[in-house]
């Protein structure tokens, strides 16, 4: 069995504590509830997570990432599209520069795989070098779960 895996990233007009990000500051720990609450939710990427064997995080305050794991992409989805979450990406132009290269990757990971950061970061740098593919894709450009079979794991 699969999950489906995520990493979104964004860059702030503005350090966290600047006026112009006091709304978005405000409510992070109220979003972050939310996608604990919501149906489908599995694991988010905290500073708990954070191995000693792991490449330093970058020192730019102005840099946000997110990993998480879901059980299932409508699961997903429907948090991010659907959910008071929404409200919020709609207001992310007022906070955050445009980005370029894609600011949301996907893949699939067996059930019980937790993601470390070398790998969110591989599947970002293989998704804006390559485009989408089964190894790193978008919302736009799903691909669809491993077979089980080809792969060799089993439910």
């Amino acid at each position: 069995m699969y999950h489906i895996a995520q990493i979104n990233i964004a860059r702030a007009l503005a350090p966290v504590n600047d006026p112009l990000l006091a709304d978005f500051a405000a409510a992070l720990d109220t979003i972050y509830e939310l996608a604990e609450s919501s149906p489908g939710f599995v694991w988010r990427w905290g500073a708990k997570d954070v191995s000693p064997t792991d490449p330093p995080l970058p020192s730019d305050e102005r840099l946000f990432a997110t990993i998480s794991v879901w059980s299932s992409l409508e699961e997903l989805r429907a948090f991010v599209y659907k959910s008071t979450h929404a409200q919020i990406m709609r207001r992310r132009h007022e906070w955050f520069v445009r980005m370029k290269s894609p600011y949301i990757v996907l893949w699939w990971v067996p059930s019980g795989h937790v993601p470390d950061l070398l790998e969110a970061k591989e599947r970002f740098d293989y998704l804006c070098a390559h485009g989408p593919t089964p190894f790193a894709f978008t919302f736009a450009s799903v691909f669809p779960m491993p077979d089980l079979k080809e792969d060799g794991q089993h439910e």
